[in-house]
C-alpha cells in the first residue's frame, strides 16, 4: 500500500484537543470533525488540506484523553497517514483501530519540511521524500495490521471477517 502526499508538519505533543478541540466532541461523524481538524493550532489546515495529504508530528503525537475523535478527525480530513517521533499509545491504538496509518520514524520527522511531499510504502516502511530524495525506514506493519488499515479499521475487518465465515 503506497501513499503519497504533502506534508503539514507539527512539533512535540500536540495533544487530542489540538487535533480536534473539545468543544466539537458533540459530533461523531469523520466528516464533521474533520471541518474542525487542527484549528486551534492551524487555521490553514482545514481550509488547505486535500486528500492524501500527510500529518508529521513530533514526539507524543496524540497525547490527551483516550477518545478516538482525534484520529478520527484526520482520518475524516482524508490525511493518508501520520508519521511522527513518537505516539501516545492510546492514540496510536485508536489510530490503528479506526484505520489511520501511523509510523514512528524520527529521522522522517527530522528530515522533513512543511509542503514537501512524502511517499509511504506501508509494507516495507519506507518513507521517501520525494523533493530530496532522502529514504528513511520506519517499521513495516505486520501483515494483520495492513488487512485492518485496507479494510478500514477493526469493525470493518471484523464485518468481513464474519462474512468470510458464513
Amino acid at each position: 500500500m503506497k501513499l503519497k502526499g504533502r506534508v503539514w508538519k507539527y512539533g512535540d505533543n500536540v495533544d487530542t484537543d489540538a487535533i480536534i478541540p473539545a468543544r466539537y466532541l458533540n459530533m461523531s461523524t469523520a466528516a464533521e470533525l474533520a471541518e474542525h481538524c487542527m484549528e486551534d493550532i492551524d487555521l490553514s489546515f482545514v481550509q488547505e488540506v486535500k486528500p492524501g495529504d500527510i500529518v508529521v508530528g513530533g514526539n507524543n503525537f496524540g497525547c490527551g484523553s483516550s477518545r478516538e475523535h482525534a484520529p478520527l478527525a484526520l482520518k475524516g480530513a482524508q490525511v493518508s497517514c501520520v508519521v511522527a517521533k513518537s505516539f501516545a499509545r492510546i492514540f496510536f491504538r485508536n489510530a490503528i483501530n479506526i484505520g489511520l496509518p501511523i509510523l514512528e520514524c524520527p529521522a522522517a520527522v527530522d528530515g522533513t519540511q512543511a509542503g514537501q511531499t512524502l511517499e509511504v510504502e506501508l509494507e516495507t516502511g519506507t518513507i521517501r521524500n520525494v523533493d530530496t530524495g532522502a529514504v528513511f525506514h520506519a517499521e513495516a506493519f505486520p501483515p494483520f495490521m495492513l488487512d485492518l488499515i485496507r479494510a478500514g479499521g477493526l469493525v470493518e475487518y471484523t464485518k468481513e471477517q464474519l462474512k468470510e465465515r458464513k
